[in-house]
């Protein structure tokens, strides 16, 4: 049986070249060997259940995996800890950060070509696509009006005491007057969610929570349905889901957003519910576009195989700004 395989490691969503192909075999060491340089602590919690004897050198245990012991033997936690002091390295030296366009992603970027360079032989390309960048020029702010009584909202960097935060790729807005408010059923990711939205979202700003699918989603389908602006307002699943998050839409999203904590958020929306309250909000994001900057991806193909079947495994190389990132998510398709 044969097999083709190509890897790509990417700092955010992108394109990767077409595969080559391999024979499963290394296929199969191929995986193991990138998604311990690449994934690291994910690869491993992914593979093998770790021996609880792992704190010394012993190898991971293979009790639990169904795949061939020699490669799972070969997996040692004093190898994956030296890549991971590498990332955490570049971090440090960035801000502890390894987020696209900082140093600590570029040198990311090196160290995994290195390393593929040096322990396969696979065919490996670089290739890049551009980002759009913006910052903002002041900071939003968020008005509502219920009942004839205005409230201005708290926003602040440090999410703890913010009571809302802007979003990622969010368009500019500047409301002169006060619009009204619409909140939408359940979570807001199919059509009948948005259909059964009383009054219709059109023209208004939508109210959206957290939840059952992506923030991007649930905002293609707000432009979908004409809606002025997206309040995203967090869930109460749990002690994390109270304040705003950071959180970030698609790069070609035309629709102002900024995100609440779960208290606003659920005021607002019982709020809305009342028509009687006429509950409506007015709202200001001033954002300044910054130059586009490129963004790598890495591709590393097997040199041989059957192209005909094809195994592709993804992994953002990349961390959020917040930290070092050393578990991030990966894919792999067949």
């Amino acid at each position: 049986m044969h097999s083709s395989e190509s890897v790509a490691i990417s700092g955010s969503d992108g394109p990767f070249n077409k595969p080559r192909s391999s024979k499963l075999w290394i296929m199969v060491a191929g995986i193991v060997i990138l998604l311990v340089i690449v994934m690291f602590g994910l690869s491993i919690a992914t593979l093998a259940k770790v021996n609880e004897s792992n704190h010394t050198n012993s190898p991971i245990s293979s009790t639990t995996v169904p795949t061939n012991p020699t490669l799972v033997t070969s997996i040692r936690i004093a190898d994956a800890m030296s890549h991971l002091h590498e990332l955490q390295r570049f971090a440090t030296g960035s801000n502890g950060t390894r987020a696209i366009n900082t140093p600590g992603f570029n040198q990311t970027l090196d160290y995994i070509i290195s390393q593929l360079t040096d322990n396969t032989n696979y065919i490996i390309s670089r290739s890049y696509f551009p980002v759009r960048d913006f910052k903002l020029a002041s900071n939003p702010i968020l008005i509502s009006s219920i009942s004839g009584i205005t409230k201005n909202y708290t926003y602040s960097t440090d999410l703890s005491i913010a009571e809302f935060y802007y979003v990622k790729y969010s368009t500019s807005a500047n409301f002169s007057d006060f619009v009204g408010l619409t909140a939408i059923p359940n979570v807001a990711c199919t059509d009948d969610d948005w259909q059964k939205a009383n009054p219709p979202p059109q023209g208004r700003v939508a109210l959206v929570k957290r939840g059952a699918c992506l923030f991007s989603d649930k905002v293609i389908l707000a432009t979908k349905y004409n809606v002025a602006a997206v309040l995203l307002y967090n869930d109460k699943g749990s002690s994390d889901h109270i304040p705003p998050i950071v959180v970030r839409l698609a790069q070609n999203n035309t629709v102002p957003a900024l995100f609440l904590s779960y208290p606003i958020g659920q005021a607002l929306v019982n709020a809305a519910q009342d028509p009687s309250k006429n509950a409506r909000v007015q709202l200001v994001i001033d954002l300044e576009n910054l130059p586009d900057f490129p963004v790598g991806n890495i591709c590393a193909d097997t040199p041989t195989g059957d192209i005909t079947q094809t195994i592709v495994i993804g992994s953002h190389s990349d961390s959020v700004p917040a930290g070092p990132g050393i578990n991030d998510n990966g894919s792999i398709t067949l």
